[in-house]
């Protein structure tokens, strides 16, 4: 019987799960502010914020890498004043699983907000509500499936990153080594068994995530 170690389970679920709370809190203002301007600012920001999609996962770790590391003005400072390193570590995890599964949420939300009939925003604005009040009372709950999809790629997508996090945070054993870089190493060694066993287990988590959100917005639409 294959014995099998569960941390790489663990920190995997645990950076999933900070990641997505993050992406959340970040992408959907962004989309808000997106899906409100037209600037060329906004189009440029758009941009920016879908590099990650299209950026080989070896390119924006190395990005990431120059930014965040030791080296660099951000990593001696965050060192210097705070004792707090990203590279190599699992905050490090965290911060590719973010930059990784950002883009989701921001794509998801805007196209929800998007779509959401103007005519409803400016008859809240008529009866003299602040635009915060509309978001939150108006654009979000009607939106809110586009906004439960991003979550869930999100949360998808940092749970099964590789490659960006393969280069900031490394493999390190009970410190750094996530499930996907775990199938990866099991692979490398031969270990077929273990590799299986990986990989059904992220299967059949993402399955479950996927199920459960799918059920959710049923119900939501029954409600």
């Amino acid at each position: 019987m294959t014995n099998i170690n569960l941390f790489p389970l663990f920190l995997s679920l645990k950076v999933a799960f900070i990641s997505t709370a993050l992406s959340f809190l970040i992408g959907l203002p962004l989309a808000y502010y997106l899906s409100l301007n037209r600037s060329r600012f906004s189009d440029f920001l758009d941009t920016f914020t879908n590099f990650p999609v299209v950026l080989p996962p070896t390119v924006l770790g190395y990005y990431l890498l120059v930014l965040l590391g030791r080296q660099s003005f951000i990593g001696k400072f965050l060192e210097k004043n705070f004792n707090i390193m990203i590279v190599f570590t699992p905050a490090g995890a965290i911060v590719a699983a973010v930059i990784v599964s950002l883009p989701y949420m921001i794509k998801s939300s805007k196209t929800a907000l998007l779509s959401i009939n103007e005519d409803y925003i400016n008859a809240a604005r008529l009866l003299g509500r602040g635009e915060l009040n509309i978001f939150l009372t108006i654009m979000i709950p009607i939106s809110y499936r586009g906004i439960i999809s991003g979550v869930t790629m999100s949360f998808v997508r940092a749970l099964g990153d590789f490659g960006t996090t393969l280069m900031v945070a490394g493999s390190i054993p009970d410190k750094t080594l996530t499930m996907p870089i775990a199938i990866y190493n099991a692979l490398q060694s031969g270990d077929k068994a273990m590799a299986n066993l990986l990989v059904l287990i992220m299967t059949s988590i993402s399955v479950i995530v996927l199920y459960i959100v799918n059920r959710l917005e049923k119900k939501m639409k029954r409600g």
